[in-house]
């Protein structure tokens, strides 16, 4: 305590012998370089993105270059991580590379713990996840944006008139709609207000993505259609398939990958609407999902018979796999992970696959019960276990409370959260 403030009482004289006293910055700084010394890279690099403070005292005092340094010159790493010419560029990678590993034997290994969010009224049926917040909606006529922290809805965003939600994707300010023919746009400032595109510009949409500052439209008639959100306007068509276009994805390098009901994959120019080339899923059923791996430069798609494919854009097919006796809905992975691939569909099972062989590395179910206490409390939350199945396990013999279909999923670091067009959103933590 300051004695200054402290009444009448005179603030007693200082000895000259006496050392000026620590400021509380600096006390701080000294203790959290200690208590930052005890830890291993991977919760340094945790605890640099709590705050500004934290990350300027860990990347000042050099504490995970020095680890990083150590544990090379001991050879617990590899000599190719490491560049004299860019350390920096090196501890950075491995960092990211040591998440991933533990991102991958966390999915594959670990327990699971369930959180069940009362999410909708109705039924949630779709979700994005990004930035730590979680968007759900199709169903109740509203989407929500979450937080995955503390499981607080940030943000509501009603439907207009009675047209139906189709799909929906967002950024860091705005949440983008495709809403019957319409493309609808929704700030994220509160203020609730819609700037839809002209309506009539095509028939009818089946699927969505969005990258500002264009939304890209599958539709049934077999075209992919990009609209430009400032102009309002569709600024190109592409012919991508004869069959009604049922799921997309967008590349960081400016490629729209299409999947038809017919069974084929299109990869297209975003910039000419060019087709650049046509992959085969020989799977008549129809493509139901797709995901693209940047890293690996893979294609995965899902179809209506539970098959799953994927392509190398530099090789051509690697993997054909049975999946599921059913049809498979979503399939999504950790960005930067090229190892394991999250698939969800009917069957209600979360399958963990091995993305470079197809090979079904684990399936997961719930294993516990819901309380029907909190059903009808928006946001509420309640926590169940899941658990692995054995490879001789038949997922018919297992209750279907335990397996809800899955109709779409999301992947994050050590957690993948699921939809299953009902009023719960299912976040499985594998810890």
């Amino acid at each position: 305590m300051d004695l200054s403030l402290a009444g009448d009482k005179k603030r007693p004289r200082r000895s000259s012998r006496a050392r000026a006293p620590t400021t509380v910055g600096s006390l701080q700084h000294d203790i959290l370089c200690i208590i930052f010394s005890f830890l291993d890279c991977f919760d340094l690099a945790s605890c640099s993105v709590v705050c500004k403070s934290w990350s300027a005292i860990i990347n000042k005092s050099k504490l995970l270059q020095l680890l990083y340094c150590k544990r090379w010159q001991t050879g617990l790493l590899g000599s190719s991580n490491w560049s004299k010419e860019c350390p920096e560029e090196s501890w950075k990678a491995y960092l990211e590379e040591m998440a991933v590993e533990r991102h991958r034997l966390a999915l594959q290994e670990r327990r699971i713990r369930v959180d069940h969010l009362r999410g909708h009224s109705v039924g949630g049926e779709q979700c994005r996840m990004k930035m730590g917040l979680l968007l759900t909606g199709v169903g109740d006529k509203v989407m929500r944006l979450w937080s995955l922290e503390s499981y607080k809805c940030v943000g509501e965003y009603p439907i207009p008139d009675k047209a139906r939600l189709v799909d929906f994707d967002f950024d860091e300010s705005k949440i983008v709609g495709l809403v019957g023919t319409r493309i609808c746009i929704w700030r994220q400032n509160g203020i609730s207000r819609i700037f839809p595109s002209h309506e009539g510009t095509f028939s009818k949409g089946l699927c969505m993505r969005y990258c500002d500052p264009e939304a890209v439209v599958g539709c049934e008639d077999g075209t992919v259609r990009v609209f430009d959100l400032y102009s309002r306007k569709c600024s190109q068509i592409i012919r991508a398939h004869e069959g009604p276009v049922k799921c997309l994805c967008l590349s960081d390098d400016q490629l729209i990958l299409s999947g038809s009901s017919h069974g084929g994959v299109t990869l297209s120019a975003l910039s000419s609407g060019e087709r650049v080339v046509k992959l085969r899923s020989q799977d008549s059923s129809g493509i139901k999902t797709l995901c693209f791996n940047p890293c690996s430069h893979q294609v995965f798609a899902g179809t209506a018979t539970g098959y799953g494919f994927c392509w190398d854009l530099r090789m051509g097919l690697l993997w054909k796999t049975r999946v599921s006796q059913n049809s498979v809905y979503s399939m999504q992975h950790q960005r930067n992970d090229a190892s394991t691939l999250a698939v969800g569909g009917i069957d209600g099972v979360l399958r963990l696959l091995n993305q470079n062989t197809g090979e079904v590395i684990s399936r997961c179910i719930l294993d516990g019960y819901l309380s029907p206490s909190s059903q009808n409390t928006l946001g509420a939350t309640q926590r169940t276990r899941g658990r692995r199945l054995s490879e001789d396990t038949a997922v018919d013999s297992i209750l279907r409370s335990c397996r809800p279909p899955i109709t779409c999923l999301a992947v994050g670091m050590k957690k993948v959260i699921t939809t299953h067009n009902s009023k719960y959103i299912r976040i499985w933590k594998f810890d």
